[in-house]
């Protein structure tokens, strides 16, 4: 069993993650570095809205950057953050399964 605080520290890393923006970046860098003009190239929105996505989840510890000339550069703190998109792929897998045999009993 986890102490309450070790459920706050978790949640707020789960926090970090729980917005699809940041879910994309997250993937996105398990390849590797990338800088901040590639990962804005990914998305339709301005800067400073990237820049706030990137600075949530390295607040929560799960990315680090670097200055390198005018770019900054983003990489996964700990690369093994993106084992738990399988396990919440394997949850929605398991609804869909869950979802199918409840339509064929009817």
């Amino acid at each position: 069993m986890i102490t309450i605080e070790e459920a706050e520290i978790r949640s707020g890393i789960i926090k970090a993650m729980s917005h699809p923006v940041r879910l994309m970046v997250i993937e996105y860098l398990k390849d590797g570095s990338r800088t901040f003009s590639e990962i804005f190239g990914l998305f339709g929105f301005d800067k400073s809205t990237i820049s706030k996505h990137l600075l949530v989840l390295k607040e929560a510890g799960i990315v680090s950057s670097k200055k390198n000339g005018s770019d900054m550069i983003y990489t996964l703190e700990v690369p093994c953050v993106t084992d738990f998109f399988g396990c919440v792929t394997a949850v929605i897998e398991n609804n869909v399964r869950r979802q199918q045999v409840c339509l064929c009993k009817r």
